[in-house]
């Protein structure tokens, strides 16, 4: 693809100065594809796979768009789970860092109204938010979206998929006729056309190929028995030996089934479908983040919004229903241009679904022999990290350096022995090299963060 330079469009120069900064050296193909409509004030259905650099695409468009010293919600973007609404609001600050004063605020479940109320008192230029808690405080009155001049929808077949239409529709109506309305969407199926076809202005529709080249991931087929699915995932664990792999299942309960199963067999498995309460979810995805397990069995609903970027292979232990939902499957894995491995797992009821995606993919499918699947020396796999969960968060003002330093300081430890450390809003968890992790337990235990000594425990299964 050629390489366009952000510099050919009409952006302030503190903004391109800070792309550069920022490493921001061409476009992708979304972003040269939709910047020059976005910019031009253009609707927009722009279809594209997430890691495609679409939160920048609108991103830059809601910041050229806005008005610093009017400090009211201009722009809002709507995201189907929490932590996409965080990736996408940390995007903008970044993309927004070289001009003063502006206000991103993330509005998600899971989280204390209070904070959220109190932040929106005192007023806010750009709100990411999940479809629920908007509609919560639009009924409290506690939202006031009636300077908002870019919406934007992004994933939105997924909120579609979780049964978001309602509160979606009622947040665009609470927003002014006069907008601009950008709806970001891996998939563009007939119901998400019916539902645009009601609030976009003569959208320009921009498709970015959705396709992965063979030479970038790496695509095996294997022919199972419907009994040995599960027992074949192990097989696939113990022949590869991931530090990460997400496994996708159609349904909950093939989820719960393989997680069993996995963890029966020794593998450190965590399941995530539709139904789990945001504080599960959260500790499931940070645990995997962490690399403190292994495997994350998940539901297509469910994966949304999960962005690892290192993650060594997927696994399809059922054939998806729609080829473009396989494509996205596989798009998790081969990241920021590396070698990206994905195995699919068929029965013979599965010839149809695979016809459609060999047609979809214009390629032929590869396939392989379970016989080669063949256990690597090492014996049991186990995560190279561990998770400690600590009893206070944002609430209790505690941030990454005053943990960092309990464990570097008093604790004792190298600070190349701590991984990620992520504040939510009542607890925090540290990503710690499994050897030292029962010490680090121990010893900070005993420790004062802050000024204060706080529970905490390690995070097995």
């Amino acid at each position: 693809m050629k390489k366009t330079a952000f510099s050919i469009l009409p952006l302030a120069e503190t903004l391109l100065t800070n792309l550069e900064s920022l490493g921001y050296e061409h476009m992708t193909a979304i972003q040269a594809e939709s910047l020059p409509a976005i910019l031009q004030g253009h609707d927009l259905i722009a279809q594209a796979k997430t890691g495609s650099g679409k939160t920048a695409a609108f991103g830059l468009g809601i910041l050229s768009a806005l008005n610093p010293r009017w400090f009211g919600v201009q722009a809002l973007v709507l995201c189907p789970t929490r932590e996409l609404a965080d990736q996408v609001a940390q995007e903008i600050r970044r993309l927004a860092r070289s001009i003063d004063n502006i206000k991103v605020l993330t509005l998600t479940g899971g989280t204390p109204m209070g904070p959220q109320i109190g932040s929106l008192e005192h007023g806010a230029h750009i709100v990411v938010g999940t479809p629920g808690r908007l509609q919560d405080h639009l009924f409290r009155q506690t939202l006031n979206l009636s300077g908002v001049k870019t919406l934007v929808l992004d994933e939105a077949d997924r909120m579609v998929d979780m049964g978001f239409i309602e509160e979606i529709v009622g947040i665009i109506r609470a927003c002014p006729k006069q907008r601009q309305t950008l709806l970001f969407s891996a998939t563009y199926p007939e119901d998400i056309r019916k539902i645009s076809a009601q609030f976009l202005k003569r959208p320009l529709e921009i498709k970015v190929e959705a396709l992965h080249k063979a030479d970038h991931i790496e695509q095996w087929f294997y022919k199972v028995k419907p009994e040995a699915r599960l027992e074949t995932v192990s097989h696939i664990l113990l022949h590869l030996r991931p530090t990460s792999a997400l496994a996708f299942c159609n349904t909950k309960e093939r989820c719960k089934e393989l997680v069993r199963d996995l963890q029966a067999r020794g593998f450190a498995a965590l399941a995530l479908y539709g139904d789990l309460e945001q504080r599960e979810r959260d500790q499931i995805l940070l645990r995997f983040a962490n690399k403190s397990v292994t495997v994350l069995v998940a539901t297509d609903v469910a994966a949304r919004g999960l962005d690892i970027k290192e993650l060594d292979l997927v696994i399809n232990v059922d054939v998806t229903h729609d080829p473009e939902i396989h494509i996205h499957r596989i798009g998790r894995t081969g990241r920021a241009n590396q070698h990206g491995l994905a195995f699919t797992l068929t029965t013979e009821g599965d010839a149809k679904r695979l016809i459609q995606i060999e047609n979809y993919q214009q390629a032929e499918l590869t396939w392989a022999n379970l016989s080669e699947l063949s256990a690597a020396p090492g014996g049991r796999l186990v995560p190279t990290m561990a998770t400690l969960e600590i009893a206070g968060g944002k609430r209790d003002k505690l941030r990454p350096g005053d943990i960092l330093g309990a464990l570097t300081g008093e604790a004792g430890f190298t600070g190349n022995q701590i991984g990620k450390i992520a504040i939510l809003e009542l607890a925090s968890f540290v990503a710690l090299e499994r050897t030292i992790a029962q010490a680090a337990l121990q010893r900070l235990s005993n420790c004062k963060i802050k000024g204060r000594q706080f529970k905490m425990r390690l995070l097995e299964d």
